[in-house]
């Protein structure tokens, strides 16, 4: 039978089901005694398994059904819950999921899981994992596992003289360039030997996708203690555990034998059949039933939708022109058509936040345990949807923000009950749509923002002077944080605090067209708002002529449009000013900043379009308005990317191309 057809399927299923694990086991930490929490991982792990199986991926249907071994006897109360036995199924999680991302990138799906197997065993016979972990790596087992081909080489080189080693190599805790020190490693051992398996494999290694902790099966007539100091003098590697690999033991394999009958039930592919997709674009009907979408599909019907929207531009052009009623009410016939259309395929592509939420409480709950904090973390509102373009960006910026939180916002559970708060420090995260856009904050209960730490910091890193330091408001003072390079933390560590951060947060956040503020109160905690557009493809504007230029102002950045007198132009420390209901306002002439050729004296009457950035904002002057429009967002493509103050472009329906402001370079 031919499984590549339902190969896809079998990916986007296995995620959900991974998911769905991830989640209930987070809920069992919480309710350990709560059997049916149990019995919905089991369901899901043995729909899991069966697929596998049946797919004929091995290894991930093995390392399930050791998985379900554990689970079944939880719930005959067999094990009890505790943090050692979440530890190990958390750990088989992350291998499943491996497997399934390489399975997704075209792999087999093998990986070395002899370690978790050992610890689901020992589990099962009522054994502590660390009892297993705790055996001299002399006693244990080879870490790797070889195929065929690879045992092959071993016993050959033995035969000739060579000497067959496993390298476990841990580098240091806070080791910065992880993939550079990894090179140097590889260097030294090619300069003796030969590398002939790594675990992780060799692309994760240069990406970095890692902890701290890797190893290498290598080839050499070097001795294991001269192995050992060589790769000792590359800086940052803490540890280096050296380990002959016996010919007798490469027989090693992690298939496992048991219940070959049971994986091949053929109930359990169910692989259509699906209620519920939380991890995939699909298109609903009035009676429940669902179909899959291949994204790409919907960037296709999106990039015909653009050009539809142009041309449908260009008819009301013509329509205006030529003044034929018939052809005027066709063209509105059809503008209301491809409105609602337009609809139609920009809520298709919407997607919950949950897709991206749904991965930080094991995040959080990873990082409480290496920190000693106790946190717990609430997500409200993670049924609010989000264009899927913004939902592929804005992961990397959350994450930070809440390693941020946890990291220097709640404190240690004996300094928070020193100052009468839960030992359990609390994280917020919220989503919410307001108006034409959404809303994500992330909000703790910690130690908040300490502001004469932050001015120290920001005197010292020259972003400020003393003297600007003393008329800031506690914003401005917050606002420091987003500075380049900006950090306080005292002590450098893997969580946050390299100064790399909440700058790139920022620019990525306004890359989307979205913005991010804070606020805090000493002792009570802190708050990250982040604003962001439901979509990036089609946007309203206000379209303005500069001469005989025209260009497009994002209706999403505009406060209002104004006619100001000559006389009204005031000046303030070389900056022309204008006095916008009470408060003094920039005015930014757009032909001095675009370089536009024409006449820059201004008449007795002004145009001006007031913009905001945050609480900053600016008057930009232009020539006249020509009105609101919807356009379709392009880009300029690689070799444009650092023009000044301008995010894209469109196509008009006379043909002409607009450019798109970037209202936030400009203020900025």
């Amino acid at each position: 039978m031919e499984m590549t057809q339902y190969l896809d399927i079998f990916i986007e299923e296995s995620k959900e089901h991974l998911q769905s694990i991830n989640q209930q086991v987070l809920l069992l930490e919480k309710r350990p005694g709560e059997l049916t929490i149990v019995n919905e991982i089991f369901r899901s792990a043995h729909t899991l398994k069966g697929m596998s199986a049946t797919m004929g991926y091995e290894d991930l249907a093995n390392l399930t059904h050791c998985m379900e071994n554990v689970l079944d006897a939880i719930r005959n109360n067999k094990i009890e819950v505790s943090s050692s036995v979440l530890d190990v199924l958390f750990a088989s999680l992350d291998h499943l999921e491996a497997m399934v991302v390489e399975i997704s990138e075209g792999g087999s799906g093998k990986r070395d899981v002899t370690k978790t197997v050992r610890d689901l065993e020992a589990l099962e016979k009522g054994e502590a994992p660390k009892m297993i972990q705790a055996e001299s790596k002399k006693e244990a087992e080879s870490l790797h596992v070889y195929d065929q081909y690879e045992k092959q080489i071993i016993i050959q080189s033995k035969e000739q003289g060579f000497n067959a080693y496993e390298l476990s190599i841990s580098l240091r805790d806070d080791c910065i360039l992880k993939a550079a020190r990894v090179y140097m490693v590889f260097e030294v051992i090619e300069q003796i030997g030969e590398i002939i398996k790594t675990m992780p494999a060799v692309d994760m290694l240069e990406t970095e996708q890692f902890g701290t902790h890797f190893t290498l099966s290598i080839l050499t007539k070097e001795s294991a203690e001269n192995v050992k100091e060589r790769i000792l003098k590359v800086s940052e590697v803490d540890v280096v555990e050296v380990v002959d690999i016996q010919a007798d033991k490469l027989n090693i394999s992690s298939n496992t034998e048991s219940d070959k009958d049971d994986k091949l039930e053929p109930q359990e592919v169910k692989l259509e059949d699906k209620k519920s997709e939380p991890q995939q674009t699909s298109i609903s009907g009035s009676s429940g039933k669902t179909i899959r979408v291949n994204i790409e599909r919907l960037d296709q019907l999106m990039n015909l939708f653009e050009e539809l929207v142009i041309d449908r531009g260009r008819l009301e052009e013509i329509s205006k022109s030529l003044k034929s009623m018939e052809l005027n009410e066709t063209v509105e016939r059809m503008s209301r058509v491809s409105g609602d259309l337009q609809n139609i395929i920009l809520t298709m592509r919407m997607v919950p936040v949950e897709q991206v939420f749904n991965r930080f409480p094991r995040m959080i709950r990873g990082l409480a345990k290496d920190l000693g904090k106790k946190v717990n973390l609430e997500i409200v509102g993670a049924e609010t949807e989000l264009d899927r373009t913004v939902i592929d960006e804005i992961g990397d910026p959350l994450v930070h923000l809440l390693r941020n939180s946890i990291d220097h916002g709640i404190e240690n559970p004996g300094e928070r009950s020193s100052r009468g708060k839960n030992e359990t420090g609390t994280i917020y995260l919220r989503a919410f749509h307001s108006g034409n856009h959404v809303f994500i904050e992330i909000q703790d209960d910690g130690a908040g923002i300490n502001k004469q730490k932050v001015l120290s910091k920001a005197i010292e890193n020259g972003v400020i002077t003393k003297e600007m330091s003393e008329n800031l408001t506690d914003k401005q003072c917050f606002e420091l944080l987003f500075a380049s390079g900006f950090s306080t933390a005292d002590v450098v560590s893997d969580i946050s605090g390299r100064g790399v951060g909440l700058d790139v947060v920022k620019n990525k956040i306004e890359s989307l067209g979205g913005s991010i503020a804070v606020d805090s109160t000493e002792g009570s905690g802190t708050i990250f708002s982040i604003q962001l557009p439901l979509t990036l493809s089609i946007m309203s504007v206000m379209l303005v002529e500069i001469s005989r230029e025209k260009y497009a102002i994002p209706l999403s950045s505009i406060i209002e449009t104004a006619i100001i007198k000559k006389e009204d132009i005031l000046s303030a420390h070389n900056q022309k000013v204008i006095d916008f209901r009470g408060k003094v306002v920039p005015l930014v002439n757009m032909k001095d900043i675009f370089e536009v050729p024409g006449s820059t004296e201004a008449s007795q009457h002004v145009p001006v379009v007031v913009v905001r950035k945050g609480d900053k904002m600016a008057a930009l002057v232009v020539d006249s308005f020509i009105g609101q429009q919807e356009i379709v967002l392009k880009s300029l493509g690689q070799y444009l990317t650092s023009v000044f103050a301008i995010s894209g472009a469109t196509i008009l329906g006379d043909g002409q191309v607009a450019l798109i402001l970037d209202c936030n370079a400009l203020i900025k």
